[in-house]
């Protein structure tokens, strides 16, 4: 064992392994740096920086494709990066896909409503970027630590996202509110990531559940011995779940969410629903995986080497291979499905309730978001009780939740661009004066009706297909906890059409109101809300692709 011995398996992982499949990130970072140096080079600065971020993002986007193609994504082997600091799946493919199409088509948004302006719009793409790099790192961690620095990497140009117009009150005191919950989260999500490394040995994820068989839990538990133990591993996975609880603003750490997206603009809040629930919810799945169906790959130790340093060295946790990794890890897996389980029907329930009494537009849709966060951690209560007894189901309900994110991005985006749109035509963001905007634009209003009656879940429009995914694998699964969790979700649904139709209602059959001007929006922002809006239709009527994509993405998850 050598110090060179050790450079040339380093370098030979990074050059020939990791670089060549973390392309789209790399991509990112060079244009975030492009976009700093812009300001520094006086003929850079000549250059809109939207061109910048929007030839990055597509270029992003174009490199994330698997270097195969789609055809073969179902049989993607799992690959760790950078000494298995990061993995490379289906499920980052996925993810990845659906997190740059979303920057994509954010950087178009923003551009389309002013937000970015040529002035300030390279520090708004720097900071859209930098959180679009840390969701990309949240969607392929392996390791705590990874986890940990994704989630920040994510936060931290999120607070200041919030907070960008300067000289609005209500968004830098919204900013601040965001930052503080967030430091909180942050803070107890790392002791609990401490307890977990100090406990189980290590920070791989998943090194943690083949650690956690080899502790034989339900000997432990059955005859009571190391209670000290137990307990702390219980408290330390509660102080990780609070970490992502934050991130997907879970009943009780949703508090920042309805007061992030009133104070920041409609764009942010539109980029918050949707990117940070993605790479949150893959960040849970993770997570989920690691602790209840652990791959039994090696992890690759570049500190044990061998005389070729070519070769990728590798050493396992070391277990019995009769000892089947259902029965060691069974309390684990009640123990996780019950938490996500619980947590996601409080929250569908709170967030669709409290839904009711708002009348700031951007406001509801945070306790839209917060409802649809709970819809969507349902499935993943499903993985963690399946995962065990049948991973075929345990994979369909990954699947399901990568229909549902799909189809939650478009309703999502299409729902805030609009708003963001009428903003900037009225002057106003609250429910009652969209009051008459079917006769000035229909348009808008037709989509806005779609919207709504997508996000509701009714046929034929894609938010039909994502909740029936979902609700689907609850049924299949048939154990007391998901049917219960399916019944919580049927009536959350039939609730949820009151503070939905109430939009409908007031855009379609209410009189204008006195206060407001004539409406101009032109031609470009319907285009844009009308392309955005679309997909929710042909998502319904062509499900194929999405469906395939997300069920070959899901391949392979388990071993």
């Amino acid at each position: 064992m050598t110090f060179q011995s050790l450079v040339d398996n380093l370098v030979n992982d990074t050059l020939q392994v990791s670089l060549p499949l973390y392309w789209p990130e790399m991509v990112l970072c060079a244009t975030i740096v492009l976009l700093l140096l812009a300001r520094l080079i006086k003929g850079f600065s000549r250059v809109d920086p939207f061109l910048y971020a929007i030839v990055g993002t597509i270029a992003a986007l174009a490199l994330s494709a698997p270097t195969d193609g789609f055809a073969t994504l179902d049989q993607l082997q799992r690959t760790e990066l950078f000494t298995g600091m990061l993995v490379y799946d289906g499920v980052t493919v996925y993810l990845r896909l659906v997190l740059l199409l979303f920057a994509v088509l954010m950087v178009v948004l923003t551009k389309l409503t002013g937000l970015a302006d040529r002035i300030e719009g390279q520090d708004f793409y720097v900071l859209l970027l930098g959180a679009t790099l840390g969701m990309c790192i949240m969607a392929s961690a392996n390791h705590l630590m990874t986890i940990f620095l994704g989630v920040e990497m994510a936060s931290v140009p999120s607070y200041v996202l919030v907070g960008i117009l300067r000289g609005r009150r209500r968004a830098s005191e919204a900013a601040l509110k965001y930052a503080i919950f967030g430091a909180g989260a942050a803070g107890v999500m790392l002791y609990g990531i401490s307890l977990l490394a100090g406990l189980l040995g290590t920070a791989h994820l998943p090194t943690l559940g083949l650690q956690l068989a080899q502790l034989d839990l339900p000997g432990m538990i059955a005859e009571g011995q190391e209670l000290g133990t137990l307990a702390a591993l219980v408290l330390a996975g509660l102080m990780v779940g609070v970490g992502l609880a934050f991130k997907l603003s879970a009943v009780p750490f949703h508090f920042w969410c309805p007061d992030a997206f009133e104070g920041g603009t409609a764009e942010v809040a539109g980029f918050l629903s949707v990117a940070s629930k993605a790479a949150a919810l893959a960040l849970l799945v993770r997570v989920t995986l690691a602790v209840c169906a652990p791959q039994a790959s090696p992890l690759p130790q570049t500190a044990m080497l061998s005389e070729d340093p070519t070769a990728t060295v590798v050493t396992t946790p070391e277990r019995s291979s009769e000892i089947p990794l259902d029965t060691p890890l069974a309390p684990v897996r009640t123990y996780v499905a019950l938490f996500i389980g619980i947590v996601a029907a409080v929250t569908c329930t709170f967030g669709n309730l409290a839904a009711f009494g708002q009348t700031n537009i951007k406001r509801m849709l945070a306790y839209s978001t917060i409802a649809h966060a709970g819809y969507m951690m349902m499935p993943i209560a499903a993985v963690a009780l399946l995962a065990g007894s049948s991973p075929e189901g345990a994979e369909q309900a990954v699947a399901s939740l990568l229909i549902y994110l799909g189809v939650y991005l478009f309703m999502n985006l299409a729902a805030f661009a609009i708003i963001a749109f009428l903003r900037n035509a009225i002057g106003s963001e609250e429910i009652e004066d969209y009051g008459g905007l079917i006769s000035s634009a229909p348009v808008v209003t037709a989509c806005m009706v779609v919207v709504m009656a997508s996000l509701l879940g009714i046929p034929p429009l894609a938010g039909f297909l994502g909740k029936f995914a979902a609700f689907a694998v609850l049924a299949q699964a048939g154990t007391p906890l998901t049917l219960t969790l399916l019944v919580i979700a049927g009536l959350n649904t039939v609730v949820s059409l009151v503070y939905y139709w109430r939009v409908v209602q007031t855009m379609c059959l209410r009189p204008e109101p006195a206060t407001r001007g004539p409406l101009t929006l032109g031609l470009t922002p319907v285009v844009y809300v009308v392309l955005v809006t679309l997909p929710l239709f042909l998502l319904f009527l062509f499900p194929a692709p999405l469906t395939n994509l997300a069920r070959d993405a899901a391949t392979q998850l388990f071993p």
